[in-house]
């Protein structure tokens, strides 16, 4: 998909409906169609990339969100909730454009929202080894990128 096919550049610009409930000169925040829940907010970056890093979203746009999350939680009137953003079709992306859900999580509605389980929320054992060599390789790559503020 490319930018002129792709669904929420058209909310963007306005080509494509949507009910908005934000907006800043790099973020658009509007209800999802169809929602897992009330208030099921997505928040958008007026800037097309496919994922955060294909071919990359300008940290300026990225560092807009964070806030718009938390303006949205408030927004929406609930204690719980969870902030899911997907990267590519094998972890649950539905639309090549990146995106985050803000999704409410209303006390006494189970079914409502994201679902998790240690069935669905998976956890492995690991050793102090594995810590160490997984955060060694990410340490190298962050360094490769010249990514300041890679850990020492």
């Amino acid at each position: 998909k490319n930018i002129l096919s792709c669904i929420f550049c058209k909310i963007i610009t306005g080509e494509a409906p949507s009910f908005k409930v934000y907006e800043t000169k790099y973020s658009l925040a509007f209800l999802a169609k169809p929602p897992v829940s009330h208030g099921h907010t997505l928040i958008i970056p007026k800037y097309h990339s496919r994922t955060l890093t294909d071919p990359g979203i300008p940290d300026e746009f990225l560092a807009d969100v964070g806030p718009i999350m938390k303006k949205i939680a408030v927004m929406n009137g609930e204690d719980s909730y969870n902030i899911i953003q997907n990267n590519g079709r094998t972890a649950g992306q539905s639309v090549d454009h990146v995106h985050f859900h803000v999704v409410t999580k209303p006390v006494g509605q189970a079914t409502q929202g994201l679902v998790l389980t240690p069935e669905s929320w998976p956890s492995y054992p690991t050793t102090d080894e594995e810590y160490a060599h997984d955060a060694a390789q990410m340490k190298q790559i962050g360094r490769n990128h010249g990514f300041p503020g890679v850990s020492a």
